[in-house]
């Protein structure tokens, strides 16, 4: 049965996106029909603080798009999160195996799956993902598929990715307002490791960090499976309000594009002009100079910051030492220039650009790593959409993909 075209929406703190993508039956590959931006209202640090602004957002967005394809009618849509109560949990689930010649057999393996996902974790908290890590059999650990093995004790490691209830249904009210049912809910770290990341990555050890525009959400690998996950929440826009509050005659736009067009990560100028002229046109006073390592370092201090947060959770974790594919940086925060020298500073390993690889429809972008959540979010809905007597989605993101 065909996969019909799959829709993802994701309500960020600077911009609103949706995005739809097909299934391609010649190749089986995920291909990006097109998409829509539009500014966003009402959020702030990835959580809804305006329902009614949101919702203009996403009309804009739903607009933007339905130009570009006028032949899609969107309806479904997969709703891509982030936001500083997204947090990860070790859990592992338990099983005596209770055969007289010790097999494991498949309702095991259910059993056992289903203990690891009894999580501790309170009423108020809904899980978006239970990752596997790994099966262990009597203390053989690393096992990928322990049905028809031998033994006595089974264990199944898992990572689960959980938020904030309240949250998750206010965007999700948004998403409804607009007349979208809401097919499934999925972490932004998840997808842009979806779109990006290659199974060699992966098997190395990489940490993927998708730099939002409130929020920073980042997924770790080691040995080919997740290692950590969770949300930072500091994002692009708390480096735009770092410069508002330092120059004081820019607003917010006009920062804005201060940063993207003349900063820099690190304190190193490339010999260009120390002093920085903002035109009268732009300040609606007189000309503007500003020295330009006093904005740079506006700018380091709290990307520093931001790498310093993410290398100590990664440190917490025990994965620091195994990323031997270093660091993927996404989302419209990689394109400040220099960051990957700063990442590269503060975390101790190499750092570069992602872009979504793993679908095509993209290529001709000319910052692809901007859209790369979103494209993700496609890939998820078409990896995960299943058919079983009727279409029906499961939750498991690794579970078979191969990605």
């Amino acid at each position: 049965m065909a996969i019909p075209p799959i829709a993802a929406l994701e309500i960020g703190t600077s911009r609103t996106v949706v995005c739809v993508g097909e299934v391609e039956k010649k190749s089986d590959r995920v291909r990006i029909l097109g998409y829509g931006i539009h500014p966003t209202a009402g959020v702030v640090k990835g959580l809804v603080t305006d329902l009614e602004k949101a919702q203009e957002s996403v009309r804009g967005a739903l607009d933007k798009a339905s130009k570009m394809l006028p032949n899609v009618d969107v309806r479904q849509v997969l709703l891509v999160v982030s936001g500083g109560h997204v947090e990860s949990l070790h859990n592992s689930g338990v099983l005596t195996v209770q055969a007289s010649d010790r097999k494991i057999t498949h309702k095991d393996v259910e059993d056992v799956d289903k203990n690891a996902k009894n999580l501790p974790i309170g009423p108020d908290r809904l899980s978006l993902h239970t990752l596997t890590r790994r099966y262990t059999v009597d203390g053989q650990s690393g096992i990928a598929k322990p049905q028809g093995m031998t033994g006595s004790r089974l264990t199944h490691d898992v990572l689960s990715i959980h938020g904030l209830m309240n949250h998750i249904d206010n965007a999700a009210n948004v998403a409804k307002s607009e007349r979208l049912e809401v097919t499934d809910v999925v972490f932004s770290g998840v997808c842009a490791a979806t779109s990006v990341l290659t199974p060699e990555q992966k098997q190395r050890g990489v940490v993927l960090v998708d730099l939002g525009g409130g929020t920073t959400s980042y997924l770790a690998f080691t040995g080919g499976i997740v290692a950590e996950a969770g949300c930072i929440p500091v994002g692009g826009g708390h480096v735009t309000k770092d410069i508002e509050a330092a120059f004081p005659r820019l607003n917010p736009s006009r920062a804005e594009k201060l940063k993207c067009d003349q900063g820099c990560a690190t304190f190193d100028s490339d010999d260009e002009s120390p002093r920085i002229v903002v035109p009268k046109s732009i300040t609606e006073l007189d000309d503007l100079h500003i020295n330009r390592r006093s904005l740079n370092t506006v700018i380091n201090a709290r990307v520093d910051e931001l790498f310093n947060i993410l290398r100590e959770r990664l440190d917490t974790a025990g994965v620091l030492p195994y990323l031997g594919a270093g660091v993927v940086l996404t989302g419209g925060g990689a394109y400040l220039r220099k960051i990957t020298d700063q990442a590269r500073h503060v975390l101790g390993m190499p750092c570069i650009i992602g872009s979504p690889q793993n679908v095509e429809g993209l290529e001709q972008e000319k910052q692809p790593a901007m859209l790369a959540t979103i494209a993700g979010g496609v890939l998820y809905g078409a990896d995960t959409y299943v058919p079983k007597g009727v279409l029906w989605r499961i939750f498991n993101f690794f579970k078979g993909t191969g990605r």
